[in-house]
């Protein structure tokens, strides 16, 4: 799979057993913000602190496409991922970001 790009705010997370790679990129932030219905980073932010397991799908899978992990994010559905591994990839994701 290879490494993650820190100084880009990538990261690798264990998800269903495999490694894979996360970024938020303004085009995951963008359809974050879509797929959630919400405008801005506050609203995003807000949003993020009651997420149903949709909305933590539509976040993580977001994140894999930032990554470049495309394939994996459209098969997220049909995954195995446990549903701490998915919270702690996104928290990841978000703290790759932010440092």
């Amino acid at each position: 799979m290879g490494t993650a790009n820190g100084a880009r705010g990538e990261v690798m997370v264990l998800l269903g057993g495999e490694q894979r790679r996360v970024c938020l990129t303004l085009g995951a932030l963008a359809e974050i913000e879509t797929g959630l219905g919400v405008a801005g980073l506050a609203a995003v932010a807000e949003r993020m602190k009651a997420l149903s397991a949709c909305d933590l799908l539509i976040v993580l899978a977001a994140l894999l496409r930032g990554g470049g992990e495309g394939q994996a994010a459209g098969q997220l559905g049909e995954s195995m991922i446990d549903l701490r591994e998915a919270a702690q990839a996104v928290a990841l994701g978000f703290a790759a970001a932010a440092a």
